[in-house]
This record gives C-alpha cells, sequence and structure tokens, in this order.
C-alpha cells in the first residue's frame, strides 16, 4: 500500500522511526516531511501535501503526526475526502473502529502521548484493519463527502 507520511517538529522523532517500520512491513512510503528538525515549524505546511496526496490517491493512506494530533487532524479534514481519526493512546479499538466505521484514510497521532511501541502497533493494526462495507456507514460516509 501507498502511505503518504507527514509532521512537525513535534512527531519528527516519531516519524523517523515509523518510515522505516512502514517499509519493512512492505509499504511503498512517501514522506512528506518534515525532512529536518526545526523546532518553530508549521504543522500545516507538512499536513496539507499528506491530505491532498491520499485525496488525489484513493488506495493510498495517510499518517499524520503532531504534538496532540488534534490540530493535524483538524488541517487533514479540510480537505475533501479525507477522514482523519485521532489516536493518542488508549485501546486500539478508536483506531479500529475509525477504519470498519468511518473508512478513515489518515490516522493522526499524538507523539506526546505514545511510545514508539505503542505507536508501531496501532500503526500495523490500522493499516491491517478493512473497512465494513456496512451500507448505514457507508451512508453516513457519504453524507460527508457531500
Amino acid at each position: 500500500m501507498r502511505i503518504f507520511i507527514g509532521t512537525d517538529h513535534a512527531g519528527f522523532e516519531l516519524k523517523e522511526a515509523l518510515v522505516p517500520f512502514l517499509r519493512e512491513l512492505g509499504h511503498d512510503v512517501e514522506d512528506m516531511g518534515a525532512h529536518t528538525f526545526e523546532a518553530l515549524d508549521d504543522y500545516p505546511d507538512f499536513i496539507r501535501p499528506v491530505a491532498e496526496a491520499v485525496a488525489n490517491d484513493l488506495e493510498s493512506r495517510g499518517i499524520i503526526l503532531g504534538g496532540s494530533g488534534q490540530g493535524e487532524a483538524m488541517c487533514a479534514n479540510r480537505v475533501k475526502g479525507i477522514r482523519a481519526a485521532v489516536y493518542y493512546g488508549g485501546p486500539f479499538d478508536i483506531a479500529v473502529l475509525s477504519r470498519e466505521h468511518n473508512d478513515a484514510n489518515i490516522l493522526s497521532l499524538g507523539a506526546r502521548f505514545v511510545t514508539e511501541d505503542e505507536t508501531r502497533e496501532v500503526v500495523r493494526v490500522w493499516l491491517e484493519t478493512a473497512f465494513s462495507g456496512e451500507e448505514k456507514h457507508a451512508r453516513r460516509i457519504a453524507k460527508l463527502d457531500k
């Protein structure tokens, strides 16, 4: 699967660990930055390109990172066709349901709240989880995309 990934300074270190992990899983990863740690960079500069790339490649997925993941998800969700879900720790059920019920195509991670091991596992689970395709969920997603 093609995966676009991006972050600002807050998720930089975690992104750097995720990229080789995703490649080890066999994914085609496009790193949209940040490519160097810059303490004063702005997340929209990296998140918006990920969201636009995913919106233009319906078979792909995106992973975005930030301090909490909230602002990053808000940024991504401004792009038509994007359904970014936030995960910043706790049960993986949140990430699973974001795929099964909401067909989330971007996972936004709160880097200040998750460990590297936890992140690897939740990303793996999220990528392996399919959309259920149930009519009620598809109907709701169609309403979002109007």
